[in-house]
Protein backbone atom coordinates (compact mmCIF):
# COMPACT_ATOMS: atom_id res chain seq x y z
CA UNK A 1 0.00 0.00 0.00
CA UNK A 2 1.44 3.22 -1.23
CA UNK A 3 1.80 5.69 1.71
CA UNK A 4 2.00 9.82 1.23
CA UNK A 5 3.68 12.19 3.27
CA UNK A 6 1.56 15.20 4.63
CA UNK A 7 3.33 18.57 4.99
CA UNK A 8 4.36 19.59 8.82
CA UNK A 9 2.50 22.15 10.25
CA UNK A 10 5.28 24.69 9.68
CA UNK A 11 5.55 23.56 5.82
CA UNK A 12 1.84 23.85 5.61
CA UNK A 13 2.19 27.65 6.22
CA UNK A 14 4.20 27.92 2.51
CA UNK A 15 0.64 26.79 1.25
CA UNK A 16 -0.78 29.82 3.26
CA UNK A 17 -0.25 33.60 2.04
CA UNK A 18 0.94 34.85 5.91
CA UNK A 19 3.01 32.61 8.39
CA UNK A 20 6.48 32.32 8.74
CA UNK A 21 7.93 29.41 7.03
CA UNK A 22 10.69 27.19 7.38
CA UNK A 23 13.60 28.82 6.21
CA UNK A 24 15.64 25.96 5.21
CA UNK A 25 11.92 25.61 2.59
CA UNK A 26 11.70 29.38 2.06
CA UNK A 27 15.08 30.11 0.44
CA UNK A 28 15.26 27.18 -2.47
CA UNK A 29 11.93 28.06 -3.19
CA UNK A 30 12.55 31.76 -3.57
CA UNK A 31 15.77 30.88 -5.74
CA UNK A 32 13.65 29.07 -7.54
CA UNK A 33 10.91 32.26 -8.83
CA UNK A 34 14.86 34.43 -9.16
CA UNK A 35 15.98 32.15 -11.49
CA UNK A 36 13.24 32.00 -13.74
CA UNK A 37 12.77 35.70 -14.13
CA UNK A 38 16.08 37.16 -13.63
CA UNK A 39 17.56 36.28 -17.39
CA UNK A 40 14.80 39.18 -18.50
CA UNK A 41 16.58 41.86 -15.65
CA UNK A 42 19.84 41.22 -17.39
CA UNK A 43 18.99 40.96 -20.93
CA UNK A 44 16.07 43.76 -21.40
CA UNK A 45 18.79 46.26 -20.46
CA UNK A 46 21.81 45.14 -22.34
CA UNK A 47 20.03 45.33 -25.60
CA UNK A 48 18.66 48.11 -25.03
CA UNK A 49 21.88 50.02 -24.20
CA UNK A 50 23.52 48.66 -27.49
CA UNK A 51 21.07 49.86 -29.47
CA UNK A 52 21.49 53.62 -27.43
CA UNK A 53 25.41 52.81 -28.01
CA UNK A 54 25.84 53.88 -24.21
CA UNK A 55 29.09 53.30 -21.99
CA UNK A 56 29.76 50.49 -20.05
CA UNK A 57 28.91 52.53 -16.87
CA UNK A 58 25.92 53.14 -18.20
CA UNK A 59 25.05 49.97 -18.85
CA UNK A 60 25.57 49.06 -15.61
CA UNK A 61 23.54 51.77 -14.30
CA UNK A 62 21.14 50.45 -16.60
CA UNK A 63 21.17 46.41 -15.38
CA UNK A 64 21.05 48.14 -11.62
CA UNK A 65 18.00 49.85 -12.22
CA UNK A 66 16.24 47.55 -13.81
CA UNK A 67 17.05 44.81 -11.23
CA UNK A 68 16.20 47.24 -8.56
CA UNK A 69 12.57 48.64 -9.90
CA UNK A 70 11.62 44.69 -10.41
CA UNK A 71 13.06 43.79 -6.77
CA UNK A 72 10.81 46.63 -5.22
CA UNK A 73 7.38 45.52 -7.65
CA UNK A 74 8.60 41.66 -6.06
CA UNK A 75 7.81 43.23 -2.90
CA UNK A 76 4.82 45.85 -3.06
CA UNK A 77 3.03 43.15 -4.99
CA UNK A 78 3.79 40.97 -1.74
CA UNK A 79 4.06 43.47 1.10
CA UNK A 80 1.75 46.46 -0.46
CA UNK A 81 -1.61 47.97 0.80
CA UNK A 82 -3.55 45.91 -1.55
CA UNK A 83 -5.63 47.32 -3.94
CA UNK A 84 -3.95 50.57 -3.44
CA UNK A 85 -0.32 49.51 -4.76
CA UNK A 86 -0.29 45.90 -4.33
CA UNK A 87 -2.61 42.90 -6.27
CA UNK A 88 -1.96 40.97 -2.92
CA UNK A 89 -1.54 37.75 -5.08
CA UNK A 90 1.48 35.45 -5.02
CA UNK A 91 3.03 37.30 -8.14
CA UNK A 92 6.74 37.64 -9.40
CA UNK A 93 7.69 40.27 -11.23
CA UNK A 94 10.25 41.05 -14.18
CA UNK A 95 11.52 43.03 -17.11
CA UNK A 96 9.08 42.96 -19.75
CA UNK A 97 9.80 42.22 -22.80
CA UNK A 98 6.94 42.88 -24.65
CA UNK A 99 8.40 46.55 -24.04
CA UNK A 100 11.58 45.92 -26.03
CA UNK A 101 10.75 46.34 -29.96
CA UNK A 102 9.48 50.00 -28.95
CA UNK A 103 11.69 51.14 -26.01
CA UNK A 104 14.72 49.72 -28.74
CA UNK A 105 12.68 52.29 -31.64
CA UNK A 106 13.08 55.22 -29.21
CA UNK A 107 16.36 54.99 -28.39
CA UNK A 108 17.22 54.80 -31.86
CA UNK A 109 15.28 57.99 -32.51
CA UNK A 110 15.92 60.04 -29.09
CA UNK A 111 18.37 58.29 -27.32
CA UNK A 112 18.07 57.43 -23.61
CA UNK A 113 16.71 60.83 -22.55
CA UNK A 114 13.69 60.11 -24.87
CA UNK A 115 13.19 56.59 -23.46
CA UNK A 116 13.31 58.11 -20.07
CA UNK A 117 10.22 60.55 -20.83
CA UNK A 118 7.76 57.98 -22.79
CA UNK A 119 8.40 55.55 -19.85
CA UNK A 120 7.87 57.97 -17.29
CA UNK A 121 4.37 59.19 -19.19
CA UNK A 122 3.65 55.84 -20.21
CA UNK A 123 3.52 54.01 -16.71
CA UNK A 124 1.11 56.96 -15.85
CA UNK A 125 -1.09 56.19 -18.66
CA UNK A 126 -0.78 52.26 -17.45
CA UNK A 127 -1.61 53.29 -14.28
CA UNK A 128 -4.56 55.11 -15.53
CA UNK A 129 -5.78 51.81 -17.14
CA UNK A 130 -5.34 50.08 -13.82
CA UNK A 131 -7.80 52.55 -12.09
CA UNK A 132 -10.29 52.72 -14.66
CA UNK A 133 -9.57 48.87 -16.65
CA UNK A 134 -13.46 48.24 -16.79
CA UNK A 135 -14.53 51.38 -18.48
CA UNK A 136 -12.06 51.21 -21.31
CA UNK A 137 -11.47 47.64 -21.14
CA UNK A 138 -13.63 46.78 -24.38
CA UNK A 139 -11.05 48.33 -26.27
CA UNK A 140 -8.38 45.39 -25.84
CA UNK A 141 -10.43 42.17 -26.39
CA UNK A 142 -8.81 38.90 -26.66
CA UNK A 143 -8.06 40.01 -31.01
CA UNK A 144 -6.71 42.92 -30.16
CA UNK A 145 -4.16 41.83 -27.45
CA UNK A 146 -3.40 38.84 -29.08
CA UNK A 147 -2.38 41.36 -32.35
CA UNK A 148 -0.34 43.12 -30.54
CA UNK A 149 1.40 40.22 -28.80
CA UNK A 150 2.24 38.34 -31.97
CA UNK A 151 3.49 41.39 -33.59
CA UNK A 152 5.72 42.19 -30.69
CA UNK A 153 7.29 38.24 -30.65
CA UNK A 154 7.54 38.78 -34.93
CA UNK A 155 9.63 42.41 -34.34
CA UNK A 156 11.89 40.83 -32.12
CA UNK A 157 13.80 38.13 -34.27
CA UNK A 158 15.60 40.61 -36.06
CA UNK A 159 16.90 41.33 -32.48
CA UNK A 160 18.19 38.21 -31.17
CA UNK A 161 19.75 37.04 -34.79
CA UNK A 162 21.55 40.46 -34.97
CA UNK A 163 22.87 39.30 -31.84
CA UNK A 164 23.73 35.64 -32.73
CA UNK A 165 25.32 37.09 -35.41
CA UNK A 166 27.64 39.89 -32.91
CA UNK A 167 25.18 42.64 -32.77
CA UNK A 168 26.89 45.43 -34.85
CA UNK A 169 27.86 44.93 -38.63
CA UNK A 170 30.48 47.41 -37.88
CA UNK A 171 32.92 44.82 -35.92
CA UNK A 172 35.21 42.68 -38.31
CA UNK A 173 34.04 39.70 -36.39
CA UNK A 174 30.22 40.29 -37.09
CA UNK A 175 29.24 37.28 -38.96
CA UNK A 176 31.60 35.32 -38.31
CA UNK A 177 31.94 31.18 -37.49
CA UNK A 178 32.68 32.00 -33.90
CA UNK A 179 29.77 34.08 -33.59
CA UNK A 180 27.15 31.62 -35.01
CA UNK A 181 29.35 28.24 -33.33
CA UNK A 182 29.13 30.29 -30.06
CA UNK A 183 25.02 30.98 -30.52
CA UNK A 184 24.36 28.10 -31.37
CA UNK A 185 25.93 25.97 -28.47
CA UNK A 186 24.18 28.39 -26.57
CA UNK A 187 20.71 27.60 -28.33
CA UNK A 188 21.17 23.88 -28.07
CA UNK A 189 21.69 24.20 -24.03
CA UNK A 190 18.55 26.01 -23.88
CA UNK A 191 16.15 23.85 -26.15
CA UNK A 192 18.17 20.58 -23.96
CA UNK A 193 17.58 21.71 -20.84
CA UNK A 194 14.19 22.95 -21.71
CA UNK A 195 12.84 20.21 -23.59
CA UNK A 196 14.64 16.87 -22.62
CA UNK A 197 15.01 17.60 -18.40
CA UNK A 198 12.26 18.17 -15.55
CA UNK A 199 11.49 20.44 -12.58
CA UNK A 200 14.40 22.94 -11.87
CA UNK A 201 16.72 22.73 -14.77
CA UNK A 202 13.82 23.12 -17.19
CA UNK A 203 12.17 25.85 -15.56
CA UNK A 204 16.12 27.57 -15.87
CA UNK A 205 16.97 26.69 -19.03
CA UNK A 206 17.57 29.76 -21.01
CA UNK A 207 19.88 30.70 -17.64
CA UNK A 208 21.62 27.41 -18.36
CA UNK A 209 22.06 28.25 -21.42
CA UNK A 210 23.70 31.69 -21.20
CA UNK A 211 25.94 30.15 -18.45
CA UNK A 212 26.99 27.63 -20.51
CA UNK A 213 27.70 29.77 -23.65
CA UNK A 214 29.74 31.98 -21.24
CA UNK A 215 32.12 29.64 -20.40
CA UNK A 216 32.72 28.59 -23.90
CA UNK A 217 33.06 32.64 -24.58
CA UNK A 218 35.70 32.57 -21.80
CA UNK A 219 37.30 29.25 -23.25
CA UNK A 220 37.47 31.26 -26.72
CA UNK A 221 38.81 34.52 -25.25
CA UNK A 222 35.86 36.58 -26.32
CA UNK A 223 35.24 38.34 -22.39
CA UNK A 224 37.32 40.62 -20.85
CA UNK A 225 37.16 42.09 -17.35
CA UNK A 226 38.43 45.92 -16.90
CA UNK A 227 35.28 47.31 -16.29
CA UNK A 228 34.69 44.57 -13.56
CA UNK A 229 37.82 45.52 -11.60
CA UNK A 230 36.70 49.39 -11.71
CA UNK A 231 33.63 48.82 -10.43
CA UNK A 232 32.71 49.61 -6.57
CA UNK A 233 31.46 46.85 -4.71
CA UNK A 234 28.33 48.56 -3.62
CA UNK A 235 26.38 51.31 -4.98
CA UNK A 236 23.53 53.49 -4.40
CA UNK A 237 21.05 54.06 -7.49
CA UNK A 238 21.38 57.38 -9.12
CA UNK A 239 18.05 59.07 -9.57
CA UNK A 240 17.84 60.83 -13.18
CA UNK A 241 21.15 59.86 -14.77
CA UNK A 242 19.85 60.31 -17.59
CA UNK A 243 17.27 63.27 -17.62
CA UNK A 244 13.94 62.79 -19.60
CA UNK A 245 13.25 64.25 -22.34
CA UNK A 246 9.38 64.02 -24.04
CA UNK A 247 8.68 63.80 -27.89
CA UNK A 248 5.37 63.35 -28.28
CA UNK A 249 6.02 60.21 -30.80
CA UNK A 250 7.76 58.30 -28.20
CA UNK A 251 4.96 59.09 -25.57
CA UNK A 252 2.47 57.65 -27.53
CA UNK A 253 4.15 54.59 -28.80
CA UNK A 254 5.61 53.17 -25.34
CA UNK A 255 2.17 54.48 -24.05
CA UNK A 256 0.44 52.03 -26.28
CA UNK A 257 2.68 49.56 -24.89
CA UNK A 258 2.03 50.01 -21.29
CA UNK A 259 -1.80 50.15 -21.82
CA UNK A 260 -1.69 46.45 -23.75
CA UNK A 261 0.56 45.66 -20.88
CA UNK A 262 -1.69 46.35 -18.11
CA UNK A 263 -4.35 43.99 -20.04
CA UNK A 264 -1.55 41.65 -20.42
CA UNK A 265 -0.58 41.78 -16.33
CA UNK A 266 -4.51 41.61 -16.05
CA UNK A 267 -4.51 38.32 -17.56
CA UNK A 268 -1.45 36.98 -15.39
CA UNK A 269 -3.03 38.41 -12.18
CA UNK A 270 -6.25 36.20 -13.65
CA UNK A 271 -4.68 33.06 -14.12
CA UNK A 272 -2.75 33.15 -10.34
CA UNK A 273 -5.92 33.88 -9.13
CA UNK A 274 -7.99 30.90 -10.37
CA UNK A 275 -4.79 28.41 -10.65
CA UNK A 276 -4.19 29.15 -6.83
CA UNK A 277 -7.57 30.35 -5.09
CA UNK A 278 -10.03 29.01 -8.12
CA UNK A 279 -11.53 32.01 -7.93
CA UNK A 280 -11.44 35.36 -10.94
CA UNK A 281 -9.05 37.85 -9.25
CA UNK A 282 -11.01 40.92 -7.58
CA UNK A 283 -11.23 44.80 -8.80
CA UNK A 284 -8.92 45.35 -5.78
CA UNK A 285 -6.37 42.65 -6.86
CA UNK A 286 -6.02 44.12 -10.28
CA UNK A 287 -6.32 47.52 -9.65
CA UNK A 288 -3.50 47.42 -6.90
CA UNK A 289 -1.67 45.23 -8.99
CA UNK A 290 -1.40 47.13 -12.22
CA UNK A 291 -0.89 50.05 -10.47
CA UNK A 292 2.34 48.58 -8.20
CA UNK A 293 4.32 47.49 -12.08
CA UNK A 294 3.34 50.77 -13.84
CA UNK A 295 4.58 52.95 -10.57
CA UNK A 296 7.93 50.92 -10.15
CA UNK A 297 7.82 51.11 -14.26
CA UNK A 298 8.06 55.04 -13.71
CA UNK A 299 10.87 54.57 -10.88
CA UNK A 300 12.48 52.59 -13.39
CA UNK A 301 12.80 55.52 -15.40
CA UNK A 302 13.56 57.52 -13.14
CA UNK A 303 16.78 55.00 -12.09
CA UNK A 304 17.76 54.17 -15.56
CA UNK A 305 15.92 50.75 -15.35
CA UNK A 306 13.49 48.88 -18.20
CA UNK A 307 9.49 48.55 -17.20
CA UNK A 308 8.57 45.73 -15.25
CA UNK A 309 5.60 43.32 -15.83
CA UNK A 310 4.56 40.42 -14.15
CA UNK A 311 6.89 37.40 -15.26
CA UNK A 312 4.14 34.96 -16.52
CA UNK A 313 6.84 31.79 -16.37
CA UNK A 314 6.59 32.06 -12.73
CA UNK A 315 3.06 32.06 -12.62
CA UNK A 316 3.12 29.05 -13.70
CA UNK A 317 5.39 27.62 -11.14
CA UNK A 318 2.86 29.15 -8.47
CA UNK A 319 0.47 27.22 -10.12
CA UNK A 320 1.97 24.23 -10.30
CA UNK A 321 3.87 24.15 -6.57
CA UNK A 322 0.79 25.75 -4.61
CA UNK A 323 3.45 27.74 -2.39
CA UNK A 324 2.27 31.06 -1.84
CA UNK A 325 3.70 32.35 1.30
CA UNK A 326 4.67 36.05 0.94
CA UNK A 327 8.25 35.30 2.86
CA UNK A 328 9.54 33.33 -0.10
CA UNK A 329 8.33 36.57 -2.86
CA UNK A 330 10.16 38.31 0.07
CA UNK A 331 13.18 37.01 0.10
CA UNK A 332 13.37 36.66 -3.67
CA UNK A 333 12.93 40.18 -3.95
CA UNK A 334 15.50 40.84 -1.43
CA UNK A 335 17.86 38.38 -3.48
CA UNK A 336 17.17 41.03 -6.57
CA UNK A 337 17.42 44.17 -4.86
CA UNK A 338 20.98 43.04 -3.26
CA UNK A 339 22.40 42.23 -6.73
CA UNK A 340 20.96 45.47 -7.61
CA UNK A 341 22.90 47.18 -5.33
CA UNK A 342 26.47 45.48 -6.06
CA UNK A 343 27.93 47.51 -9.21
CA UNK A 344 30.82 44.72 -9.55
CA UNK A 345 27.62 41.96 -10.19
CA UNK A 346 25.76 44.14 -12.69
CA UNK A 347 29.70 44.67 -14.26
CA UNK A 348 29.90 40.91 -14.83
CA UNK A 349 26.30 40.65 -16.33
CA UNK A 350 27.56 43.28 -19.33
CA UNK A 351 30.51 40.66 -20.27
CA UNK A 352 28.31 38.38 -21.80
CA UNK A 353 28.88 38.27 -25.18
CA UNK A 354 26.12 39.44 -28.01
CA UNK A 355 26.05 35.96 -29.54
CA UNK A 356 25.25 34.45 -25.77
CA UNK A 357 22.22 36.82 -25.79
CA UNK A 358 20.76 35.69 -29.05
CA UNK A 359 21.32 32.19 -28.79
CA UNK A 360 19.68 32.64 -25.52
CA UNK A 361 17.04 34.93 -25.98
CA UNK A 362 15.43 33.89 -29.51
CA UNK A 363 13.50 31.19 -27.83
CA UNK A 364 11.98 33.46 -25.59
CA UNK A 365 11.20 35.94 -28.46
CA UNK A 366 9.64 32.62 -30.47
CA UNK A 367 7.53 32.29 -27.71
CA UNK A 368 6.22 35.40 -27.35
CA UNK A 369 4.81 35.21 -30.74
CA UNK A 370 3.40 31.59 -30.37
CA UNK A 371 1.78 33.13 -27.14
CA UNK A 372 -0.25 35.56 -29.57
CA UNK A 373 -1.20 32.95 -31.86
CA UNK A 374 -2.62 31.26 -28.69
CA UNK A 375 -4.48 34.11 -27.77
CA UNK A 376 -6.00 33.81 -31.13
CA UNK A 377 -6.88 30.07 -31.47
CA UNK A 378 -8.26 30.60 -27.75
CA UNK A 379 -10.62 33.08 -28.94
CA UNK A 380 -12.04 31.68 -31.89
CA UNK A 381 -9.96 31.70 -35.20
CA UNK A 382 -13.44 33.19 -37.16
CA UNK A 383 -13.04 34.79 -40.73
CA UNK A 384 -13.80 38.00 -38.79
CA UNK A 385 -10.79 37.19 -36.40
CA UNK A 386 -8.48 36.38 -38.72
CA UNK A 387 -9.05 39.21 -40.92
CA UNK A 388 -8.22 41.50 -38.13
CA UNK A 389 -5.69 40.02 -36.70
CA UNK A 390 -3.63 39.50 -40.57
CA UNK A 391 -4.22 42.88 -41.79
CA UNK A 392 -3.18 44.77 -38.63
CA UNK A 393 0.09 42.64 -38.31
CA UNK A 394 0.42 42.70 -42.09
CA UNK A 395 0.54 46.89 -41.76
CA UNK A 396 2.22 46.89 -38.67
CA UNK A 397 5.21 44.50 -40.09
CA UNK A 398 4.92 45.60 -43.47
CA UNK A 399 5.29 49.60 -42.82
CA UNK A 400 8.29 50.15 -40.23
CA UNK A 401 10.53 48.00 -42.65
CA UNK A 402 9.50 50.09 -45.73
CA UNK A 403 12.25 52.75 -45.97
CA UNK A 404 10.16 56.53 -46.50
CA UNK A 405 7.09 54.68 -46.51
CA UNK A 406 5.27 58.32 -45.70
CA UNK A 407 7.66 60.24 -47.49
CA UNK A 408 5.51 62.78 -48.69
CA UNK A 409 3.01 63.14 -45.55
CA UNK A 410 3.81 65.72 -42.67
CA UNK A 411 6.57 65.07 -40.41
CA UNK A 412 4.53 63.95 -37.74
CA UNK A 413 2.97 60.92 -39.34
CA UNK A 414 6.31 59.45 -40.58
CA UNK A 415 7.55 60.20 -36.42
CA UNK A 416 4.72 58.73 -34.75
CA UNK A 417 3.55 55.47 -37.74
CA UNK A 418 6.32 55.21 -39.16
CA UNK A 419 8.67 53.50 -36.53
CA UNK A 420 6.80 51.59 -33.93
CA UNK A 421 4.85 48.41 -34.86
CA UNK A 422 3.22 48.30 -31.95
CA UNK A 423 1.20 51.89 -32.52
CA UNK A 424 0.39 50.62 -35.98
CA UNK A 425 -0.61 47.24 -35.10
CA UNK A 426 -2.85 48.61 -31.89
CA UNK A 427 -4.61 50.79 -33.48
CA UNK A 428 -5.54 48.95 -36.45
CA UNK A 429 -7.00 46.22 -34.70
CA UNK A 430 -8.84 48.51 -32.32
CA UNK A 431 -10.78 50.38 -35.21
CA UNK A 432 -11.56 47.66 -37.00
CA UNK A 433 -12.82 45.55 -33.99
CA UNK A 434 -14.89 48.70 -33.49
CA UNK A 435 -16.08 49.25 -37.07
CA UNK A 436 -16.53 45.54 -38.25
CA UNK A 437 -19.70 43.77 -37.56
CA UNK A 438 -20.01 41.20 -35.57
CA UNK A 439 -20.66 38.08 -36.24
CA UNK A 440 -23.69 35.52 -35.29
CA UNK A 441 -22.62 33.01 -32.83
CA UNK A 442 -24.22 29.84 -34.10
CA UNK A 443 -24.66 26.47 -31.90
Amino acid sequence: MQTTTKPTPSESVLYERTGMPPIGKAIPLALQHVVAMVVGCITMPMIVASAAGVSSSDQIIMVQGSLLVAALAILLQAFGVKGFVSSGLPVMVGSGFAFLPTLRAVVEQHGMSGMVGAQIAGACMGMVVGLCFKKIRFLFPPIVTASVVLTIGISLYDTAVNYMAGGSATDPNYGSVRNWVLAFITLATVIFCGQFCKGMIKASSTLIGMVVGYFVALAMGMIHFNDVGTAAWIQLPEPFHFAPAFYLNSVISLGIVFMVNAVQDIGQFEATANGVYERPATNAEITGGVIANNLCSLLGGVFGGVPVAAAGQNVGIVVTTHVINRVVFGIAGGIVAVAALVPKFSAILITIPQPVLGGATITVFGSIAMTGVRMLARDGLSPRSMFIAGLSVALAVGIPQTANAFAGCPEWVSQIFGSSEVIVVALSAILLNLILPKEKKEN
